[in-house]
């Protein structure tokens, strides 16, 4: 008899060891301690805020901390990197962007969207043409009318080279026929901070990711590639309203590391797909001036698929992989 209770008293205490550590690397249990997300751009932009916002609204659902944490670098090369490279145990995963589909044809990183396990997309956004408060120009065609008298003198900054915003530059000097100056930033933040400074004279940034300064007064906007007025900013024309064809869009979701564990994956896609929906990230994002535009992992992973195809067209199009 005490031999039976002490082989089932084994089993129980093996039984319990195998339960726990289950449950850490991805059981029903899952979450068991803090998760960090990953940002490949710097604090500040709408990357940034958009991430920053998400990760509270999750915390709610999944009853752990999330924890932001940029890493910037290379064009978003550093950051996406570092979301392939986690270990698949659900606890570090990140916000990929539109530059995961635009450095690989550029022989910038060597791993694609297809090295990525998809989660949700979150949000997308148009470009903008953003300028000084001062400047000389007030619509689309006069900032074209003034490169054109001024070829090669007018600078406009992007979030790096290859970078969403550099293609959305590349597309309006493209399609407009002017001759500028690309000038590349670690992340859109530090771009429209040198704009308001007087170091460049434009930047092709979304309209969330120059708000602060908008509203300040310190620059203005000459038109957003985009379908649609903001809802915020209703006297801000698009470039079809000013009679340019050009929109342009960059686009932001949540992605793990490959090889996650099923039930993680469907605990995570759960959680935030649930903190979308929550009322105050939502309002948070309208806030931003951050369009919502969630799919699900399904769904996002065609996108994925649809989007490498068009940028590589837009990049060739725009001479940017010469």
């Amino acid at each position: 008899m005490k031999r039976m209770l002490m082989i089932l008293l084994c089993l129980f205490i093996a039984g319990a060891l195998f339960a726990g550590a289950r449950s850490d690397s991805g059981g029903a249990q899952y979450p068991t301690r803090n998760i960090t997300m990953i940002c490949p751009w710097a604090a500040g932009g709408g990357t940034d805020a958009i991430l920053r916002a998400l990760s509270a609204a999750a915390e709610k659902q999944l009853g752990v901390t999330v924890t932001v944490e940029n890493r910037t670098g290379g064009g978003g090369a550093i950051g996406h990197a570092a979301i392939k490279n986690a270990r698949s145990d659900g606890y570090t995963m990140g916000m990929i962007t539109f530059e995961l589909n635009s450095l690989p044809q550029q022989g910038l990183i060597d791993f694609t969207y297809q090295d990525f396990d998809p989660l949700i997309r979150v949000n997308a956004d148009a470009a903008t043409l953003t300028v000084k408060a001062d400047a000389p120009y007030n619509s689309v065609a006069e900032f074209v009318e003034y490169a054109k008298a001024h070829p090669g003198e007018i600078s406009i900054g992007n979030s790096a080279p290859g970078s969403v915003w550099h293609i959305g530059a590349g597309l309006l000097a493209n399609e407009t026929g002017i001759d500028v100056k690309h000038i590349p930033f670690e992340g859109a933040a530090p771009a429209v901070t040198a704009l308001a400074g007087g170091h460049i004279q434009a930047v092709s940034v979304s309209l969330a990711e120059v708000k602060s300064q908008l509203d300040a007064g310190n620059v203005k906007c000459l038109g957003i590639m985009d379908t649609k007025r903001s809802v915020l900013y209703p006297n801000i024309p698009t470039f079809i309203d000013q009679g340019y064809n050009i929109t342009y869009a960059t686009w932001r979701g949540i992605a793990l590391p490959k090889g996650i564990d099923p039930a993680v994956r469907k605990t995570l896609e759960d959680a935030f797909t649930a903190a979308m929906q929550d009322d105050a990230f939502v309002t948070q994002a309208k806030n931003l001036n951050l369009d919502l535009a969630y799919q699900n992992s399904a769904d996002f992973a065609r996108f994925l698929a649809e989007n490498f195809d068009a940028v590589t067209k837009t990049l060739q199009e725009t001479n940017l992989l010469d």
